[in-house]
């Protein structure tokens, strides 16, 4: 079976002001501190920084059950909670800065810097969190094969996600705000069938040399192969605010990676027609109409995750996810969706201030209890 692993980007966040407060570096240290005392309760979870010390990052190591990889983002979480704490700040998991907030700073690193030097504003509105999910690939070809299959239902992936209807004091309108600003990057979005990875390869490297990147690390395509790591790299998501919905989102992930890179084919897709797939994905997230893959009809959105699910059965009967991701989803729409949630959460509040307040508690929420129990 294929093993999966999650990166989930989250901001920094005065528990007090609700203000984004660039802390990284003095969470970090604190970490490292309680690691060499013995005190740390997350220690094999690896924290790191991002391009803003506004953010931080952490990831869950390979694992092959849902089972395993429940308690794996948790345990990143607690790592960066703690961190976070330490710095006396809280680590939220929210995709775009909910409140208008200072400028962002960037990371003392070299690469940080020199990236916010030769992209400059196109830089500073990177300041968004999502989530990528990386599935075990055997070969580049393979690779490749399931980069091309799994296009069309990527969007389905980003509507459950979709976690970030406010920006800087105000509601988009869209449920995920994040995909939208991040989409102005060159080397973002869907992208053409490469078909073998002779052109894989070839693209990469004429986008690097015409300067839309400055290297791998910044081809940021909906889904790529890991320049790090023998891995398909989903990058479609949103950091989701409940540790359920990341899990749901990474195992129809691996279920699709496993099923496109068997062959099965799939239907074929424009990019220019992907990219309007996504638009509508984050526009109205699962609460709406979605593009349905297979008949390239808008369809209501559990009418196109049954199709996904479908389409990728064999997968998850194989890895005992069928029932588990069609619950899932369900106590999804039950509770909400993430964008659902954060504006109920301004509804009960009146502010944007309330909708923050309850991102802290229920980030919080999703790791304090494996915190208490180590």
């Amino acid at each position: 079976m294929r093993k999966i692993g999650v990166e989930e980007e989250l901001m920094l966040v005065d528990p007090e002001t609700f203000q984004v407060t660039g802390v990284s570096a003095k969470a970090l240290r604190a970490r490292e501190e309680a690691v060499d005392r013995g005190e740390a309760s997350a220690t094999e979870a690896p924290v790191d920084q991002e391009l803003f010390l506004q953010q931080i990052e952490t990831a869950t190591k390979p694992v092959e059950r849902v089972s395993e990889l429940l308690p794996e983002i948790v345990r990143g979480r607690c790592a960066v909670g703690e961190a976070a704490r330490s710095a006396g700040a809280a680590a939220v998991a929210v995709p775009t800065p909910v409140l208008s907030s200072p400028e962002p700073v960037v990371t003392r690193k070299d690469r940080y810097l020199r990236l916010a030097d030769e992209y400059g504003e196109m830089s500073r509105q990177s300041f968004l969190c999502g989530m990528h999910v990386h599935v075990d690939i055997h070969s580049e070809e393979e690779g490749v094969r399931a980069l091309d299959g799994i296009r069309p239902w990527l969007p389905t992936l980003l509507a459950i996600s979709a976690n970030s209807p406010f920006f800087e004091g105000r509601d988009t309108r869209h449920a995920s705000w994040r995909s939208q600003t991040w989409n102005r990057w060159p080397t973002s979005g869907p992208a053409e069938p490469f078909g073998d990875v002779e052109s894989y390869r070839a693209t990469l490297a004429r986008m690097i040399e015409w300067g839309a990147a400055a290297d791998d690390g910044m081809i940021y395509l909906d889904a790529r192969l890991s320049a790090t790591y023998p891995t398909l790299e989903i990058r479609v998501a949103d950091v989701c605010t409940e540790v359920e919905d990341a899990a749901l989102v990474a195992t129809l992930g691996r279920a699709l990676v496993e099923t496109a890179a068997q062959g099965t084919d799939g239907p074929e897709w424009r990019s220019d027609l992907l990219r309007a797939a996504g638009y509508r994905a984050s526009r109205f997230g699962v609460t709406d109409q979605l593009v349905n893959p297979l008949t390239r009809e808008v369809a209501p959105a559990r009418q196109v995750f049954e199709a996904l699910r479908s389409f990728v059965e064999p997968a998850l009967r194989e890895a005992g996810d069928w029932e588990w991701t069609e619950d899932t989803f369900e106590r999804l729409l039950s509770r909400g969706s993430g964008a659902a949630r954060q504006r109920s959460a301004f509804e009960a509040s009146g502010s944007v201030e309330g909708v923050v307040k309850d991102l802290i508690e229920r980030t919080e929420m999703s790791w304090a209890q494996a915190a208490g129990a180590a």
